[in-house]
């Protein structure tokens, strides 16, 4: 295996996870507190770990899954784990997009015990809520495999946290097209209703932002030639039954990229992308996947 803490692929800078590791770990032991910069410092915030543990005691942990899944955010684990313990030897047992099975050991920490469990809450959240979105995308991907369309995920992810919940997203083989309101203009509803039409809506993206793709939702095919017509490089075909759009795809198939969306299930994932759409976009991946079970077992000495 590779450095545990390599981000190198990963598409994470190392200024956010940087971040990000303290602020989970200011949470855990500092209440939010901006953390010492000393590790021994900062472990001594872990009342019951100072209590009980001697601080010359090491011992080696191993992240275990207690589920089969597939994992993501192991890098960024490793790095809480050297942040209260920068001395600690990590051996890597998985990489991120792996599929692991039940009692699989992802990675293996030897070092002051104290400074172990102090990191443990804040390595397995981090880890556990990566690999949950990557194990419940990777359903997604397996569904509709050998067809030509891919998964999607959305906006609606925790804030603060999107960053790695989209790299989860990657992790589990899925795909990210929209990481913000900065990159992909969406033309909803409303900024039909706003500017009068959705030629003049199109329009006036154009003008403001000439380099950013053009994403229009549509309800009927009627909307979705509309939409195309104005010059959309994406339509986003919303609550469209399967036979609704394999008629889009027959419409204007080839002349924009198609992704449907609301209310896809994975009973209902095949049918719908086997009507020739390119995308299928699921907002649950980052808003409802449940975390996959992940512990720290100790083993001392």
């Amino acid at each position: 295996m590779n450095d545990p803490t390599d981000l190198t692929g990963t598409g994470l800078s190392e200024a956010w996870v940087t971040e990000l590791v303290e602020r989970t770990l200011a949470e855990d032991l500092t209440g939010g507190a901006p953390l010492p910069a000393a590790p021994d410092l900062a472990v001594a915030n872990d009342v019951t770990s100072s209590a009980t543990i001697p601080p010359a005691q090491y011992g080696t942990a191993d992240l275990v899954a207690r589920a089969d899944g597939v994992v993501a955010g192991l890098p960024l684990a490793a790095r809480v784990f050297l942040r209260l313990a920068p001395g600690a030897t990590l051996t890597a047992g998985a990489a991120d997009g792996d599929r692991v099975r039940r009692g699989d050991v992802l990675l293996s920490i030897r070092g002051p015990v104290r400074a172990l469990l102090a990191a443990e809450r804040s390595a397995l959240n981090i880890a556990s809520r990566a690999s949950g979105i990557a194990t419940h995308t990777r359903a997604w991907v397996d569904a509709i495999e050998g067809t030509k369309a891919r998964v999607l995920d959305t906006r609606k992810t925790t804030p603060g946290l999107r960053p790695l919940e989209k790299y989860a997203v990657r992790c589990g083989g899925g795909t990210n097209k929209r990481m913000g309101l900065y990159d992909v203009a969406m033309i909803k509803d409303n900024h039909v209703a706003a500017a009068g039409s959705v030629a003049a809506a199109v329009t006036a993206v154009r003008e403001r932002a000439p380099k950013v793709a053009v994403q229009v939702e549509a309800d009927t095919p009627a909307q979705a030639v509309e939409a195309v017509e104005a010059g959309a490089d994406f339509l986003l075909l919303d609550n469209m039954a399967p036979a609704v759009l394999r008629e889009v795809v027959a419409l204007v198939g080839g002349r924009a990229e198609l992704e449907a969306t609301g209310g896809l299930t994975l009973a209902v994932a095949r049918e719908v992308a086997e009507t020739g759409v390119d995308y299928l976009s699921v907002g649950a991946l980052t808003h409802s996947s449940p975390i996959l079970d992940l512990a720290l077992d100790l083993r001392a000495g």
